[in-house]
């Protein structure tokens, strides 16, 4: 994470959510944005510049070239990024603003946790899995990768350190549940 700024403030506002692709981080991410709402709590979701198509399924994210996102991460207008899978990520510093008022989850990566501890020492780690087969089976029907790609992908499932690991095999409405009791819970 070369280029990375200062400290990110209010650091202990910032979930850095983790998992292996098919997962389902961004629905699990949605859903719990959405019922903390329900609840009058902030919960903001950080948009990611990545270099990947805007229509290629998953999270909204903000798509750039692989040179303008290089641009933009020489230029100093990401707090954080990284590269994994082939793709390049950045979070822009506006996005980060929102700790100052409230709670943010940041899709994160596995990979790049020690480098986004760096700017966010205080931050705390979500973890979402699931099954093998679940995540294979999410994979194919989300329709992105080939069948090697996939296979690829489900190698890489290994756990991290984490706050909270949620197995995302059931209901999302179990799995926001689980969230909410933990995000609800007093840090020790």
């Amino acid at each position: 994470m070369k280029g990375t700024h200062a400290e990110v403030p209010h650091s202990e506002r910032l979930l850095v959510v983790v998992g292996p692709s098919g997962a389902g981080k961004d629905t699990v991410m949605t859903a719990w944005r959405q019922r903390a709402t329900e609840l009058g709590k902030r919960l903001h979701i950080a948009q990611r510049a990545i270099t990947r198509p805007a229509h290629a399924g998953g999270e909204a994210h903000e798509a750039l070239s692989h040179e303008h996102w290089q641009a933009e991460c020489d230029g100093g207008a990401f707090a954080m990024h990284w590269r994994a899978n082939g793709l390049a990520y950045g979070v822009r510093m506006r996005e980060l603003q929102a700790l100052a008022a409230g709670t943010v989850l940041l899709n994160g990566s596995r990979a790049a946790l020690p480098a986004i501890r760096a700017s966010a020492p205080r931050c705390r780690v979500v973890q979402i899995t699931a099954s093998a087969a679940v995540l294979a089976q999410r994979l194919q029907a989300r329709g992105r990768e080939d069948p090697k790609a996939i296979e690829h992908r489900l190698a890489r499932t290994a756990l991290v350190p984490a706050d909270f690991t949620l197995a995302n095999d059931g209901s999302v409405v179990e799995s926001v549940a689980a969230l909410m009791r933990w995000w609800d819970a007093p840090m020790s």
